[in-house]
């Protein structure tokens, strides 16, 4: 099945579209506080398509990401009795209680340490605020860490992108497939090695 290459070239063709910009930036907020799907797939391609403006967009990214985990602070500061059954049902309450264990020992280097990481930072945007954390200090943290991991990723592919965007778009569905092996792997290790 050729999902990932069909996705793969639509996510591309989307990229160029002049209200891009403003797609990745909604995606950014929604992203940091209650969508699944990681910001990284709309900006890798929009920085493949355009490396001439890699930096504006890992900063829009930065930004709306970080708009949307105050979004999300505010979620677990407020309205955490009427979220956690919906944390619940879509498996991230285990984390939700990691963040929080970790908010009491670590706070902003949780908060960095989520924003820069593959870990769902929306968990602990919403932890963040469940537990009381500062706000200039969650904001702080926020930056750091999603600007670090954006400004990384639209530097690796302005630099590496015209030398591998051919191996991408031959490869897509492999590497989509791979990878989506690896998640459900790593999934069910993770449920196999829980006391």
């Amino acid at each position: 099945m050729a999902i990932f290459s069909r996705l793969y070239a639509f996510t591309l063709e989307l990229s160029r579209h002049r209200h891009a910009p403003r797609w990745l930036f909604g995606v950014s907020v929604a992203e940091s506080s209650f969508f699944p799907v990681p910001v990284d797939v709309m900006l890798a391609p929009m920085v493949l398509a355009q490396p001439h403006r890699a930096w504006p967009l890992a900063t829009l990214t930065t930004v709306g990401s970080v708009i949307g985990g105050v979004i999300g602070w505010f979620i677990g500061m407020w309205l955490i009795e009427a979220v956690l059954p919906l944390i619940e049902r879509v498996g991230y309450m285990e984390g939700y209680l990691q963040a929080q264990s970790w908010f009491l020992d670590w706070g902003f280097w949780a908060v960095f340490v989520a924003g820069f990481t593959p870990i769902p930072y929306k968990v602990f945007t919403i932890a963040a605020g469940a537990a009381g954390m500062l706000l200039p200090l969650f904001v702080v943290a926020s930056l750091v860490g999603r600007g670090a991991r954006f400004f990384l990723v639209a530097a690796l592919v302005r630099w590496g992108g015209p030398k591998i965007e051919p191996h991408l778009a031959r490869y897509a569905d492999r590497i989509g497939w791979g990878v989506l092996a690896a998640c459900v792997i790593g999934l069910l290790l993770w449920q196999l090695l829980q006391p």
